[in-house]
């Protein structure tokens, strides 16, 4: 089940933190960090160009422009037993936003995952468990 994360380990690299921190700044990008733990390795993962993020208080969709480190459908990325981190980049959510969902819209199938009623922070940087 995906969750948010409040306090990651150290799982991204500094140097993409800094690169996509610009991006929040500059262009109200949202940055949406995500770990994948595979307890086999070789699963397959990717994202489907469908993901968004829903603004609870309007009818606002923030759709993905993105992503780092994983492979949009239908090419699949190959995991390693362990965490695997990949980041997803959405344009920017209004000024009024508070809270939000990220949704993987797959089409009916399987294996799509949502994160609901996160709450916006400041920096527009966020970290899930998937």
């Amino acid at each position: 089940m995906a969750h948010i994360i409040t306090k990651p380990g150290k799982v991204i690299s500094p140097e993409l933190l800094a690169e996509l921190s610009a991006l929040t700044s500059t262009e109200s990008q949202v940055i949406v960090h995500c770990i994948y733990n595979s307890p086999v390795g070789d699963d397959g993962i990717r994202i489907w160009p469908s993901t968004y993020l829903f603004d609870h208080h309007s009818d606002h969709v923030s759709s993905l422009v993105h992503a780092e480190n994983i492979t949009m459908y239908p090419t699949w990325t190959w995991t390693k037993k362990g965490d695997n981190t990949f980041t997803l980049i959405f344009s920017g959510l209004p000024k009024s936003c508070r809270v939000f969902d990220l949704i993987e819209d797959c089409n009916g199938s399987p294996g799509s995952f949502r994160v609901t009623a996160i709450k916006r922070t400041k920096d527009d940087v966020y970290y899930i468990s998937i």
